[in-house]
């Protein structure tokens, strides 16, 4: 993480603490910042949780950790939101808001609904910095398997995967890979459809992590609709989404490839069997619509690959 990007995330936390996390503390290696009202500071770091010290850095005592304050809460809401929590209402009604440097902090609170639909947010007392990493070269790897060289083709590839393993983050890699072009295969015309706003991580509208120079984002628009506009606007060769699951999802990944668009997509899971078993995905298992599974895990660190699958699960890596 550069110097500007730790800056983007100090800036964010109360005064009062912010020295605490400039304590000898790798910031490449913080995933989550979790913040809630009289509770102790959680940390996620290098994949295991800790809190936040009272002498500064981080700790697994909870007697030693520091309990963030209503103050402390209120005072990050200002510096997340510059100041007006009204100009991110919209932001704040899907439940994050994207910061600069693409790194998206989660609130949660009490909802206040108006004729059965989410009006906005009070009593913010929960927030969680989900911290940006952007690893390029990440998916050099997985590349020869999900393209064929010879006639510069992308194969349909979904990567499974649990949370915190790095599938967000692979993604973009393989994104900003195809959009740009390497040595396996021409650059191409890629639309990403970014319901939660992390593969881009679009801030005032700019991208902020590289997703490659063919590359058009549809931010914070839900999937389903996402994809059919860009089938319709965009004449995209390559489609990404990130973590599907519902049936409109699926509908629209069907129609996505029934028009000759390749999909690159993610879904929560620990193995091919697993998501089998989900209503939805046995369909899509059945028609062999995805070509390439990619499996993840952590046991070996962030980011591991625990295999690569074509559409009958035959094991190719």
């Amino acid at each position: 993480m550069s110097i500007s990007s730790k800056e983007e995330i100090i800036r964010l936390l109360p005064d009062n603490i912010r020295w605490m996390l400039l304590n000898d503390l790798d910031f490449n290696s913080i995933n989550e910042i979790r913040i809630r009202a009289k509770l102790p500071v959680v940390i996620l770091y290098r994949g295991t949780e800790y809190f936040l010290s009272k002498l500064g850095g981080i700790t697994q005592d909870i007697n030693n950790s520091y309990s963030i304050t209503k103050e402390d809460v209120t005072e990050m809401l200002e510096y997340i939101s510059n100041y007006s929590m009204y100009a991110y209402e919209e932001e704040i009604r899907q439940g994050f808001i994207t910061v600069h440097g693409g790194h998206r902090v989660g609130v949660a609170g009490k909802i206040v609904l108006e004729e059965n639909r989410i009006k906005t947010m009070k009593h913010i007392s929960y927030i969680n910095i989900r911290v940006a990493h952007e690893i390029k070269g990440c998916a050099n790897k997985i590349f020869p398997y999900i393209v064929s060289r010879e006639n510069n083709l992308v194969y349909n590839t979904l990567i499974i995967s649990p949370p915190v393993c790095g599938k967000t983050t692979l993604l973009r890699d393989i994104v900003r890979q195809l959009s740009n072009g390497n040595d396996l295969i021409n650059g191409m015309n890629v639309s990403v459809v970014d319901e939660r706003s992390e593969i881009g991580a679009c801030y005032m509208g700019i991208a902020q992590n590289s997703v490659g120079i063919r590359t058009d984002i549809l931010d914070c628009c839900p999937k389903s609709q996402g994809m059919m506009m860009v089938i319709r606007s965009m004449s995209p060769r390559v489609i990404a989404v990130d973590e599907i699951g519902s049936k409109e999802d699926i509908e629209a990944i069907e129609y996505a490839i029934n028009c000759g668009c390749k999909l690159i997509a993610t879904v929560h899971g620990s193995s091919i069997e697993q998501i089998r078993k989900k209503p939805l995905f046995d369909k899509l298992w059945e028609s062999t619509m995805f070509e390439r599974y990619i499996v993840m895990d952590n046991k070996r660190g962030y980011g591991n690959i625990k295999g690569i699958y074509d559409y009958e699960g035959n094991r190719l890596c």
